[in-house]
């Protein structure tokens, strides 16, 4: 299913595209459905499990020590090890792959030849072409802004909408990095209203697009943010630091925030020590679960809770 991008302006001041039928707030069914669950393998890689689907955000499987591609000869060290190799990750069958965009970090050679190419891969149409053309995942599918896909299975469905995100702020930098999407997971039984709603932010900074996020999904569950405060050479910051993760969480306002992309590599400047000291200041650390990198968290419908273990 293909949704069509809102062409409403949005400035720091202005409207945005207003809630539909197909954003009613969560939790509306009788039966909300099963858990969400969330391991957290490192990076910005996730194994999302609802039900009987699974997918995979942004395999990045290199090993501490490896080096991560980021473009115009660009590299970066890891600084840490997979909680999962590719072979673990995909054990149990994956439904497709999320991936925020085309860098290294996100997309490694260990991926590229550990997949299946016949997987379905929801990315970018940058991606999405690169990917066909060139590595041979053929059923790699570009999605623009509010684009989205449906997955179904055993009476339950995952709704991914493409979502506004930016790699840097200004634009000669955006211009030679690769272009990035934001994610909104909304779970729920097969032809009802989603149960649960949890947004992933891709590599982004904060710019107006994410504010028709705000005025779309005015009710979030669970938020995962990149952060890491990434710093290319000439000091060009083109992921959220701690003070600009939580402007986001205040400006999104979710019932939960899962941090993510933070501590891995080398060009990552910014802890996850930032990010908590921001979100003290601003009053939402109460909704920054304790998770790092290896945990699972479960999200219940319902009571929205997240218990991470």
């Amino acid at each position: 299913m293909s949704g069509t991008p809102d062409a409403t302006p949005f400035g720091p001041s202005g409207g945005g595209p207003a809630a539909g039928p197909a954003h009613e707030q969560p939790g509306t069914a009788a039966d909300p459905g099963p858990p969400l669950r969330l391991h957290f393998i490192g990076n910005a890689t996730l194994l999302v499990r609802y039900g009987p689907l699974t997918l995979l955000t942004d395999p990045n499987f290199l090993h501490r020590g490896q080096f991560a591609h980021l473009g115009y000869g660009l590299v970066s060290r890891r600084l840490t090890e997979p909680a999962l190799s590719v072979e673990e990750a995909a054990a149990g069958g994956l439904d497709a792959v999320v991936l925020s965009h085309l860098h290294g970090d996100h997309w490694d050679r260990v991926a590229r030849h550990g997949l299946d190419p016949a997987l379905p891969v929801l990315t970018t149409p940058h991606a999405a072409r690169r990917l066909r053309h060139l590595q041979g995942f053929r059923n790699a599918t570009g999605l623009r802004d509010w684009d989205s896909r449906t997955l179904s299975a055993g009476g339950v469905q995952i709704r991914l909408t493409a979502l506004p995100a930016r790699h840097a702020g200004n634009l000669p930098l955006r211009l030679a990095l690769p272009p990035v999407m934001g994610s909104m997971l909304e779970c729920g039984l097969a032809g009802a209203p989603p149960s649960l709603r949890l947004y992933i932010s891709g590599d982004t900074m904060l710019f107006d697009g994410l504010r028709r996020i705000a005025a779309r999904y005015p009710a979030m569950d669970v938020a995962v943010l990149h952060l890491g405060g990434t710093r290319l050479p000439g000091g060009f910051v083109v992921t959220l630091d701690g003070p600009r993760g939580a402007e986001l969480v205040e400006l999104l306002r979710p019932d939960h925030v899962l941090p993510v992309h933070y501590g891995d590599y080398t060009v990552m400047r910014s802890p996850l020590a930032d990010f908590l000291t921001a979100s003290r200041k601003r009053g939402t650390r109460n909704r920054v679960a304790p998770w790092v990198h290896g945990r699972q968290a479960v999200i219940t419908p319902g009571d929205r809770a997240v218990d991470v273990a």
